[in-house]
């Protein structure tokens, strides 16, 4: 993770998670992961303070949350006390088992990585999936040149290939939409990855 990005959300981890409560629920994409998710081990990569979590677990998946930021995993355990966080880092995520997941969500999340570091992340986001296991993956368009917001959060520039290469071998890509987010107004830009049988 950015350093900068991590200091931000650490600094200002309450006032995020507000916003984030706030925020009109992102109906779109839970629609999509009813669609698309199947009963099983869930993990929500880069789970902020645990809203999307705490979905996943109301409509039937056995969801834990990861994010690297502490103060967003306190803000999640304090709202959120019966569900389990833990803190994890892309692009390695140390301490999460590979081959393990029925589902991963990673929402809005790799482009605070250094695009250096995309390539890494998906394939790690890859390999924690069962075969068959399906990937939710998207992030925020910028275009041109990466860029900070005032808070010094990185949105990087990146093409597209350095998300999908990784995953031309073992997945398919099952959905795919450039969209603006019914939550965050913001252009975003969706995959779903479904794992390749062994």
């Amino acid at each position: 993770m950015d350093i900068e990005t991590l200091t931000a959300y650490n600094q200002q981890a309450a006032a995020y998670a507000r916003d984030w409560r706030e925020q009109d629920a992102p109906s779109d994409m839970y629609a999509l992961l009813k669609q698309y998710f199947s009963p099983g081990l869930t993990v929500d990569i880069g789970c902020g303070a645990g809203r999307d979590t705490a979905w996943l677990l109301d409509n039937g998946f056995q969801a834990i949350g990861v994010d690297v930021s502490q103060g967003l995993l306190d803000e999640a355990r304090a709202a959120y006390p019966g569900i389990t966080f833990q803190q994890a880092s892309l692009p390695a995520l140390d301490g999460l088992e590979r081959g393990s997941y029925q589902n991963v969500l990673c929402e809005t999340v790799i482009m605070h990585l250094d695009p250096a570091s995309i390539s890494d992340a998906v394939s790690t986001l890859i390999a924690l999936l069962v075969p068959g296991g399906t990937l939710y993956l998207s992030w925020r368009v910028t275009e041109q040149a990466s860029q900070r917001d005032k808070s010094g959060r990185l949105y990087s520039a990146f093409e597209r290939e350095l998300v999908t290469v990784p995953a031309n071998g073992p997945c398919d890509v099952v959905f795919e939409e450039d969209v603006i987010s019914a939550s965050s107004g913001k252009r975003t830009q969706r995959l779903i990855f479904r794992k390749k049988a062994a």
